[in-house]
């Protein structure tokens, strides 16, 4: 789907920028604009692009799980696309995919658990974004 969608009175714009004459453009929070693009936690996955490439992103999660004291299990990654899969001290999976979309912007995909943490997911991302500055 391309083009804006309205969530939670926030407009995001699903291209990597407003298309020309979007009619919410002043207000649209691109994914492709600054270093990263909104947070979205949806049907248990949190989700968001990040401006840097897939090596940069991967580092900084690997470096996070660390900080955090998360053990991490399972380790693949090639030019394209990457996983780690670690667990917490309640042995809870969490699940950290990267997708290559372009030279420098990684999609990155947060679960933790079977039906999802929020809390969770989004304090693993606030590392990896620390890390990534």
């Amino acid at each position: 789907m391309k083009g804006c969608y309205y969530a939670n009175k926030t407009v995001f714009c699903t291209t990597f920028t407003c298309r020309p004459g979007c009619p919410d453009a002043g207000l649209c929070r691109c994914l492709g604009g600054g270093r990263s693009g909104p947070a979205i936690y949806a049907t248990g996955d949190l989700k968001t692009v990040v401006s840097k490439d897939i090596n940069s992103v991967y580092q900084a999660a690997q470096k996070s799980l660390e900080q955090l004291q998360l053990r991490a299990t399972t380790k693949v990654k090639d030019a394209l696309a990457a996983k780690i899969i670690a667990r917490d001290a309640q042995d809870k999976k969490i699940t950290i995919k990267f997708t290559s979309t372009t030279e420098d912007t990684t999609k990155l995909s947060i679960r933790v658990g079977l039906f999802g943490n929020e809390t969770k997911s989004r304090l693993i991302y606030e590392q990896i974004r620390k890390n990534l500055d």
